[in-house]
């Protein structure tokens, strides 16, 4: 069997090293520009156009991430692009999931206690106990009840917080109020308090975080954003704050990234900004989880994550 390999990453040469390791049987090589040789498998992380084009050879290709944005974003660019016969697979979960609860939970609760507004006043040496947030009242949406959507649905409610959860089909989770489809898009968001989007990244819900949908959320809402910056249209968010429909924002994710310095978001100060680190793509447990999956593939087996394409997920 062979594998090809691509990665724009500091540590790429490590990603290639264990994948060496977990899979001994492979004929292992780093794609470069202008290698056509025969392949099986294409193991990658936002590959090149000319990577993927005309390879009919490939039986699959495993996308080193949950979000195949990236990938699709080329196929629609320049329709062909993907080889016509290979399944793009997707990582489910490989330690994210967890990550992802920690970093919603603590910014849930950040809010819920106003430690946010703390520092504040922390900053203008202000002695001031403000009310807490009647936590009855405090409703989270979670945007995209996947398997990070779900997992961190679950989280919330742990703390026993409303939870709604959003997805396109219909879900049913224990202690978790389910809405499903678009018409029961405007049920889910009105009254909510903290909006929180895991959706994945596709046409159809790109541009979805909008003045339309923050003004069905309850007056005075946050957002976070922990999905992709493509979600986000960037000066509704402003005007929102600026207005007072939203009191804040935590945003990972940002159309560019980098977020350049000059960017209008680096002096909000009710928009809080981390460098998309909600969940980190843990090497072990992540190569660990391709092997398996091509080793599947190899026995005729099925895998998990495969990608509809029509669905973007």
């Amino acid at each position: 069997m062979k594998v090809l390999f691509y990665m724009t990453h500091p540590d790429a040469a490590e990603w290639l090293h264990d994948f060496a390791r977990a899979l001994p049987e492979a004929e292992l090589r780093e794609w470069q520009p202008g290698d056509t040789a025969p392949a099986d498998f294409a193991v990658v992380w936002r590959p090149p156009r000319e990577m993927l084009a005309g390879r009919d050879d490939l039986r699959a290709i495993l996308n080193l991430g949950a979000g195949v944005d990236a990938i699709l974003g080329l196929e629609h660019a320049h329709p062909g692009t993907l080889p016509r016969n290979a399944q793009l697979i997707r990582l489910e979960d490989s330690g994210m999931a967890l990550q992802m609860a920690e970093y919603v939970t603590h910014t849930v609760l950040r809010y819920l206690r106003r430690f946010d507004e703390y520092q504040t006043l922390q900053g203008e040496r202000r002695w001031h106990v403000l009310e807490p947030h009647p936590r009855d009242t405090f409703t989270v949406g979670v945007l995209g009840l996947g398997v990070l959507g779900s997992h961190v649905a679950k989280a919330l409610a742990s703390f026993g917080l409303p939870v709604r959860g959003y997805s396109r089909g219909a879900r049913q989770i224990d202690g978790i109020t389910t809405f499903a489809g678009d018409t029961q898009f405007d049920a889910f968001l009105d009254g909510v308090k903290v909006l929180v989007n895991l959706l994945p990244h596709t046409p159809d819900t790109s541009d979805v975080l909008n003045t339309r949908t923050f003004s069905k959320l309850a007056r005075g809402a946050y957002l976070i954003n922990v999905a992709r910056g493509g979600h986000l249209v960037e000066q509704d968010l402003l005007d929102a704050l600026a207005s007072g429909q939203l009191t804040a924002a935590t945003l990972d994710v940002f159309r560019e990234e980098p977020l350049p310095a000059d960017h209008l978001f680096w002096r909000e100060p009710r928009i809080t900004i981390t460098p998309h680190v909600s969940a980190l793509t843990l090497r072990s447990e992540s190569v660990e989880q391709v092997a398996c999956k091509i080793k599947a593939l190899m026995r005729g087996d099925t895998v998990g994550g495969v990608v509809n394409l029509e669905r973007g997920y």
